[in-house]
Parts: structure tokens; sequence; C-alpha cells
């Protein structure tokens, strides 16, 4: 059921309602009123009749009295609202008025009559060789009431279908608006982002399209931004690839060159070293510069690829990462602190980790002057993993810094969000800089990667 028939049947009932309760409120009424005229006028023709009897008896020249007040009553005729009835010693009826005439053409129903009748008892007054009976008789009136009340129930259920029809009319006026609402919020869930609501009228309709409108363009701004970071993680994927590739390359290839050079280098040394020590100094050289491009060559491959990361795993690739810098860097402290089994992560978890941690590392070092370094890699029975990594450098103000201009931090953000992940950064001038990183359910990241 619509909305419009909804509100148009509520309405409805509560016209109804209404309608029910100023009908039980207008029987009451009349009832109460048909009641009171009814005794009042049963009170008025007994007071008569009473003063009737009482001069007949007083005057016994005008005769017996029923014989007086039957006279009396036929000249009276009906009286309205009672039936008078006038009966000799032998209960014979000597006397009955007529009928009321008032309205008689109206036929109320049974439980209409029943409803107002106020069923009062008769009065009985005895006579000299007879009985005199006032009977109630509410028939008038409430044929009466019946004539009213029928009239009002027309003027009702007329009121009643002209108010329903223009109350339909009106909410469908009203509601229109909803109609282009459900089929912008349609589109929208069929991905069409680009749908937009005009202003409407209806203030209420109007908040509902301006907000409708900012969530499709803040749903827009954040498609866009997802879809960036599938890029970025696209694009660090290659790049890891390229990097392996190029690693792999120079380890098999440029390394045998530069092998078989040092190999020959020594060979002639090995060969001249008595009758040509110029051409032995020559090959020593050769050497020499063999193992400083070697040596060049095994950095440059750790920088692309560390070897280790694919024989040996996360942690321990970890743990030779610190050691080398802590080896290079004496003056700084690094503790690293891991719990968990890492061996399922995953080699895209794996490497983006590893560089997230090599990247965090020289910022320290390039910026922070910190003398402390600890980093916390923890992953948790639920399959969360948490990395914390915090110096006690000289901090930075967190809110007068863009971090869009500082790659290294911003190149972390996108690994940790690509990984559907959470990045954060505490810190204060003169307390040091902490980076928190969380992903949920790392386990199944790393298996879907």
């Amino acid at each position: 059921m619509s909305l419009r028939l909804r509100l148009n049947l509520l309405i409805t009932l509560l016209m109804l309602l209404f309608m029910i309760t100023v009908g039980a409120i207008l029987l009451r009424g009349a009832k109460s009123s048909i009641q009171e005229s009814v005794e009042a006028a049963t009170h008025v023709t007994t007071h008569l009749l009473d003063t009737v009897m009482i001069s007949s008896g007083q005057g016994l020249d005008l005769g017996y009295t029923h014989i007086v007040l039957q006279r009396f009553l036929e000249d009276l005729g009906q009286v309205r609202s009672n039936k008078i009835y006038l009966y000799n010693g032998r209960g014979e009826v000597l006397y009955q008025s007529p009928d009321s005439q008032y309205r008689i053409d109206e036929k109320p129903p049974k439980w209409f009559y029943d409803m107002l009748d106020s069923k009062d008892e008769p009065v009985m007054r005895p006579i000299r060789f007879g009985r005199l009976e006032v009977r109630p008789d509410p028939a008038g009136a409430i044929r009466e009431a019946w004539s009213k009340m029928r009239n009002l129930f027309w003027i009702g259920l007329g009121f009643f279908i002209a108010l329903n029809v223009a109350v339909y009319w009106m909410l469908g006026g009203l509601l229109k608006p909803l109609h282009p609402i459900l089929a912008a919020i349609k589109r929208m869930e069929t991905g069409d982002l680009s749908t937009r609501l005009p202003g409407f009228s209806l203030p209420e309709f109007d908040k509902i399209a301006h907000s409708l409108n900012r969530m499709a363009e803040s749903l827009a701004v954040e498609r866009e931004l997802e879809e960036n970071r599938q890029v970025t993680h696209l694009i660090q994927k290659h790049i890891e690839e390229e990097r392996r590739s190029l690693a792999r390359e120079l380890h098999d290839e440029l390394g045998q060159y530069v092998t078989a050079i040092k190999t020959f280098a020594v060979a002639i040394a090995s060969k001249t070293k008595e009758k040509a020590p110029e051409v032995e100094a020559s090959a020593q050289t050769i050497v020499g510069a063999a193992n400083h491009i070697y040596d060049g060559m095994h950095n440059i491959i750790k920088q692309l690829r560390p070897g280790s990361l694919d024989n040996l795993g996360l942690l321990e690739t970890l743990k030779d990462l610190v050691n080398s810098l802590q080896e290079q860097h004496p003056d700084l402290k690094i503790n690293l602190y891991l719990t968990g089994n890492m061996d399922a992560l995953g080699e895209t978890l794996n490497i983006n980790l590893y560089r997230i941690v090599q990247e965090s590392i020289n910022n320290v070092i390039k910026h922070a002057q910190a003398s402390t370094l600890g980093i916390d890699l923890k992953l948790s029975d639920a399959n969360d993993l948490e990395l914390t990594i915090k110096d006690d450098g000289k901090g930075m103000d967190i809110h007068a810094i863009d971090q869009t201009n500082h790659f290294g931090l911003l190149g972390i953000r996108e690994r940790v969000q690509g990984l559907h992940g959470h990045f954060s950064v505490d810190s204060e001038l003169g307390a040091g800089t902490a980076i928190n990183i969380s992903i949920p359910n790392a386990i199944k990241i790393g298996t879907e990667e």
C-alpha cells in the first residue's frame, strides 16, 4: 500500500471516529432533550387533569368525574408527548387520545426509537367509577430527532466524501516530490552517482533533496578516491614486480659478468706476479674494482628487492634490515618487536609492510633527530595486524604541516589504504612521532592478494 493511500486511510479513520463521536454526543443530547420534554409534558398534563378532577368533585352538578373527564378529554384532543386513557369501573376504555400526527411521514428504525425512548412509567389516577392513565409518548419527538439526524447524516456523508477526495488530491500534490526522490535513489543504487535532485517548495523535501545531493557528491568523491587507491596499489604492485625482475637480472646477468671479470683478473695477477709486476698490479686493481662493483650491485639489489624476503620470510627480512641500518647509524638505537606467526601473510602484504618499515626508518634517520626508534609489529589471534613505529625525536605539529607534501608519509598512507587498513600519525613538537597502522583480517587480505 502506497504512502498516499495509507495517509488517506488514516485521515478517513480519524474522520469516521470524529463523526461517530459527534453522532454519539448528538444522540445523547437528543435523548436528554426528549426525556426532559416528555417529563415536562407529562407533569403539565397530569397537573391539568388533577385540576379538572378536583373541580368536578366540587361541582356535583357537573356529573360524575369520569363523565366530566371524558367530555374534557374529547374537547382537549391530542396532547403532545402523552397518550391519555380513561377507563370505567369495569376496565373498559371510555376514551383514548388520538396518536400524534407530528412528522407522521417519518419512519425511524426500531434501534433509533429504542435508543431515544425514555421508557418512563405511566401516571395512574384513580377516580370514582373509573381510572385515569397518562402514558409518556415520545414518538413525535423521536420522529423529529430522526428527521434532523438523517439530514445531518447526509450532510456529514457528503462532507466526508468531499473531504476524502480533497485530501487524496492534496496528498497527491504534496507527495509528488517523492517520485523523483525515489527514482534518484534507485539510480544511485545502480551506481549512477551523477544523479542530482532539484529544489522543492516544501522545506522537508527540499532538505531531503539537499542531503541526498550531498551524499551523492560524497559517494562520488569516495568512489574516485577508491579508484585512485586501486590504481596506486596496482602501480605499486607493478613497480615491485619490476624491481624484483630487475634485481634478478642484475644478480643473474651482471653478477656473472662481474664474477667472470674478477676471476680473469685474479688469474692474470697470479700468472704475472713474478714476470710482469706492472700487469699484476693492474690486475689487482681490476679485482678491487670488480669487488666494489659487486658490493654496489649487491646493495642496489637489496634496495630493489631483498632476497631474504622470498627465502626467509618477512620477520627475518625485517631483522636483517634493522641490523644493517643499525650498523650504518650507531647513534640511533632501533628496537624491533615481532609478535605472532606471520608466515601466511602473503607476498603483497609482506613487501608492503617491508616498504612501510623501510620508509619509516629512513624518515626518522633523515628528519627526526631521534636517539631511539621502536618498531612493534603484532598479529593477533583474530588475524588483525598492528604496526606501531615510534621515535623520541623532535616531532612535528600535525595541524600545521601539510601531509600531502610529505611524500614518505603519503606513500605509507597510500600503501595502508590500498590494503584496506587504517593509518594515523600522532606527534607533538619535542615529544617524538608515532605512526599507527592497523590492518584488519590481514591473513584474508594477504590470501586475496
